[in-house]
């Protein structure tokens, strides 16, 4: 594996957790307009862009303590959205092939930055 610098590792963070807000509107955008699509869909696309707003919100922290505190509502978001991701397409309301890409995306998130907070933790 390559160095890579914690700048580095903190802007490609910081673009993928965007990036996967705006690929979340669009798949929003998809979902039927029926009263349960709605309403989960209101949920799913809240959490999903809470992703990336709170990792921008930890990368401005002012102590380590705060950037804990952002991080752990980040990991709290990335698995509430794939909670979200799976009630819409175990309940049927969109497909699961559509929503895949999207479910891997926040786990893989959900992986990188729970580790982030278990070191961050961890060099107390």
């Amino acid at each position: 594996m390559e160095n890579v610098t914690k700048v580095d590792f903190v802007t490609a963070i910081k673009a993928r957790t965007k990036q996967f807000v705006l690929d979340s509107i669009k798949f929003y955008q998809t979902l039927p307009k029926s009263e349960e699509g709605k309403i989960i869909g209101r949920q799913f696309i809240r959490s999903a862009s809470s992703v990336g707003a709170n990792y921008r919100a930890a990368c401005r922290s002012r102590s380590r303590a705060e950037f804990f505190a952002k991080l752990s509502i980040v990991v709290e978001e990335a698995d509430e959205t794939a909670f979200w991701i799976e009630i819409l397409t175990e309940s049927k309301i969109t497909n699961s092939i559509e929503a895949q890409p999207l479910l891997k995306e926040v786990n893989e998130i959900l992986a990188i930055v729970a580790k982030a907070r278990k070191t961050v933790s961890n060099n107390k």
